[in-house]
């Protein structure tokens, strides 16, 4: 059964819109019904002066996300909220407080900010400064300096005052919207996945749409015929037994943060620097891992902690250590007719200790120049486990044996964590961009050796980053 119109709630009224599902909402918004408040910047998921709150699937709140990157069929069934719709009789608490200290100057940004700030304290009623900065990452000021922004923030969190977003009843979205020579697919099994792809082998797979949605808003593409990863179960679910987690490939990098920070604080600040929280909230496990890209930040740390990858097709599924699905530049095993289905990432243990560093020309939202992780096993004070992998350093995310050879058996030193900055050195021969040389690359991955060593030694390592004491 086909369905021409889509059905979402906007800003708490029930609406229909009549456009191909692979518009973006962002266009929807300001051509099609023209609430023109949500603004578009970039047009690339960067600068956050599209950001409007979305309904989380279980109906438990909202969450940021970029409107320009996101497809019209990714949110059938969902409530959205714009700027226009925050308040209904008053303005709400950070617009007041934002208006009160001057927290905006040429105001192109502010519908952005103050959905990204609505966002967060709707779910943090007590939002630390961190917090509050982390939930700014992905929106841009050139005018007023963030300094303002977040006093509004700390006053409204300070204040008490703040307005709860209430999930409007939830919609039953429909299995596929056919409209204008667009369709789009919503499975909500595996099985009935695999019978869709089996029919439409050229489809589009589209699950959080961070990378693919870029080209969409830029019409330089569009997507004739398209399936979304993103109602399948098997593929959303998140499970855990004494020594994993389980994560499906269409779990978003923000419910991996929740998840895991704890167990891996180093872990956790990678993730916080992993795009913005807008990006984080759509961004999933799977689509970062299946664009092949020898600079996502993801495989490092996941090759370092061991984590394995599951592979699966209509004639069954199969697993691997996640080094071995890497091939060349943008080559992987999978297969045509296969899938990401899950990710298993080892829980810590006692003795281990995990490290991961993203070096990058900013700090929030940049492509990483270098990305170091290791994992170290420590027992009765020599190394009995290692594991070192790097991104940004070879066609491939890879490990590096050499490296992980000088380690084993040892006892943490100097001297060891020298020789295993001059392994990494010798093993990598990186290429030189816009980014970094491949000199100043090679130099930087052995000095996070070095790093390691001084932290496992008990010294204080800080780099400062836009203020900010890492």
């Amino acid at each position: 059964m086909t369905k021409h119109k889509i059905s979402l709630s906007l800003n708490g009224k029930s609406t229909q819109a009549d456009c191909r599902p692979d518009t973006s909402l962002l266009e929807w918004l300001r051509t099609d019904i023209r609430l023109t408040g949500t603004k578009e910047g970039c047009a690339e998921g960067d600068c956050g002066a599209c950001t409007i709150l979305l309904s989380k699937p279980d109906g438990s709140g909202f969450s940021a996300v970029n409107s320009c990157i996101l497809s019209m069929g990714q949110i059938e069934g969902r409530s959205i909220i714009t700027v226009e719709g925050l308040s209904t009789q008053t303005v709400h608490p950070i617009q007041e407080a934002m208006a009160q200290n001057g927290s905006s100057q040429c105001g192109f940004c502010t519908p952005g900010i103050v959905m990204s700030l609505a966002g967060l304290l709707s779910e943090n009623t007590s939002p630390t400064e961190s917090d509050i900065h982390d939930a700014l990452a992905g929106n841009l000021c050139r005018c007023t300096g963030y300094k303002p922004i977040v006093e509004a923030a700390k006053s409204v969190a300070k204040s008490g005052q703040i307005s709860l977003l209430q999930v409007e009843s939830k919609h039953t979205p429909t299995a596929v919207i056919d409209s204008s020579g667009s369709v789009f697919h919503r499975p909500e099994t595996l099985k009935d996945f695999f019978a869709i792809r089996s029919a439409n082998p050229s489809a589009v797979i589209v699950a959080g749409a961070t990378d693919l949605g870029v080209a969409l808003a830029e019409h330089e593409t569009n997507w004739p015929v398209a399936i979304w990863t993103g109602g399948v179960r098997e593929l959303c679910a998140i499970t855990e037994d004494e020594t994993d987690w389980h994560f499906g490939a269409a779990v978003t990098w923000s419910a991996i943060l929740e998840k895991t920070a704890d167990a891996y604080p180093s872990l956790g600040v990678l993730l916080r620097r992993f795009g913005s929280t807008q990006i984080r909230n759509m961004g999933t496990i799977g689509g970062n891992i299946g664009t092949a890209s020898p600079i996502g930040d993801g495989p490092p740390a996941l090759i370092a902690l061991g984590a394995k990858i599951t592979l699966a097709s209509a004639r069954g599924e199969h697993s691997m250590p996640i080094e071995d699905f890497f091939i060349d530049y943008r080559k992987t095993v999978l297969h045509e007719d296969e899938i990401i289905k899950s990710i298993s990432m080892p829980k810590p243990v006692s003795g281990q200790h995990f490290r991961i560093w993203k070096i990058s020309k900013r700090y929030d939202q940049d492509i990483s120049t270098v990305c170091g992780a290791f994992n170290l096993m420590l027992k009765d004070d020599k190394i009995a486990a290692a594991r070192v992998a790097f991104g940004g350093m070879a066609a491939i995310p890879r490990r590096v044996p050499t490296a992980e050879n000088e380690l084993m058996d040892e006892k943490p030193s100097d001297a060891v964590f020298a020789k295993t900055a001059a392994a990494i050195r010798a093993a990598l021969k990186p290429l030189s961009d816009w980014r970094g040389s491949s000199e100043y690359r090679t130099e930087v991955a052995g000095n996070l050796a070095l790093r390691l060593g001084a932290e496992l030694a008990g010294e204080t390592v800080e780099v400062m980053a836009e203020g900010v004491s890492l």
